[in-house]
């Protein structure tokens, strides 16, 4: 199926894939990448089938790949450009990593019971109406599977979280360049667990991993963990 919709990850991302092809050597849920806990918070993934939505380059999901021995890894995005890159980047990870273009609720609607944990790095969970998203992530878990996210604790600058499920117009770019917007949902811990509840999830936590920097660009974190009920 052909679309007319700009993707607005077109340069996300770029310049970096232009110098650093590694695979990380470290796993950060935290906004700044530098510290906080890693991957030991999805528990042991090894053989298990892991899901991350909204995946980009693929950097995370080619780290737990190489370092986390699980069964298979589907990095799933819809941006054509980020599929690509993380193509040309982790595709010789094959077939351990998976890398999937597709709109995230579409591809978790089609796999019930297929995953055994789900995860997101402010990814698919901040930029997807979470009233579509989470139900069809509890789905695609089987019983007992876990989702884990990890999303904005306030606006990058300081202004505070949403109250409500309401989503903000933030600044993005068209791939010739162009001014655009797209929503991302930035929800007080209150309200994810209310939508992780409404879902079907249950045992739910939340953690607030503070910010490490100042400036403009700072922000803390909200670190997510649900289950889908055994």
């Amino acid at each position: 199926m052909t679309t007319t919709t700009a993707d607005l990850w077109h340069h996300y991302d770029r310049t970096r894939a232009d110098h650093d092809r590694a695979v990380p050597e470290t796993f950060h849920w935290i906004w700044s990448r530098d510290t906080g806990p890693g991957a030991e918070v999805l528990g042991d993934l090894t053989g298990l089938c892991v899901g991350d939505l909204g995946a980009g380059a693929a950097r995370q999901a080619a780290h737990l790949a190489i370092r986390h021995q699980p069964g298979r890894i589907v990095a799933v995005d819809a941006s054509p450009a980020q599929c690509a890159m993380a193509t040309d980047l982790y595709g010789h990870l094959a077939p351990r990593l998976r890398i999937v273009q597709s709109d995230v609720v579409t591809h978790l609607r089609e796999r019930a019971d297929m995953y055994d944990a789900l995860y997101s790095v402010f990814g698919a969970l901040d930029f997807t109406d979470p009233r579509e998203l989470l139900p069809a992530a509890a789905a695609a878990l089987r019983p007992g599977g876990r989702l884990v996210f990890s999303t904005l604790a306030h606006y990058v600058g300081g202004a505070p979280a949403q109250h409500d499920v309401v989503a903000a117009d933030i600044p993005a770019k068209t791939p010739q360049g162009e001014a655009a917007t797209m929503r991302r949902w930035v929800l007080q811990g209150q309200v994810w667990t209310r939508l992780l509840d409404a879902a079907g999830f249950t045992r739910t936590s939340v953690d607030v991993l503070p910010a490490t920097t100042n400036g403009p660009r700072a922000a803390a974190t909200l670190l997510m963990t649900a289950y889908r009920p055994s």
